[in-house]
């Protein structure tokens, strides 16, 4: 198992989690590039969008509403935060799980665009 998400998921890789259930995980980005940066992936491998299926819309719901929950209990859900899912190498995906990007604050300059 080469993925780094898998990986964090069983144990072998430390982050730090600051969410679980039975469908996903979040845990705090190593890299943020703003004052709030955390990572929704789901338990499941799943390499990117490209790579779900049909019956997989609950799951990707539910990765939207344990955002939702983050941002509140981040304190960040009043100002507003950005979700991001990145698909491909051309789309800035960096390791191939899917995840979501829940990202709130001072942003880095590069994206303020």
């Amino acid at each position: 198992m080469s993925c780094v998400f898998c990986k964090i998921l069983s144990g072998e890789a430390l982050a730090s989690i600051i969410y679980r259930d039975e469908q996903v995980t979040a845990f705090r980005d190593i890299h943020p590039i703003a004052r709030t940066h955390i990572l929704i992936i789901p338990n499941r491998h799943i390499a990117s969008v490209n790579e779900l299926e049909p019956g997989d819309e609950a799951l990707v719901g539910h990765m939207l509403m344990v955002a939702k929950a983050l941002a509140a209990q981040e304190g960040v859900a009043e100002n507003g935060y950005r979700l991001m899912v990145n698909t491909g190498v051309h789309g800035g995906q960096t390791v191939a799980h899917l995840h979501l990007h829940l990202i709130a604050g001072k942003l880095a300059r590069f994206l303020l665009g």
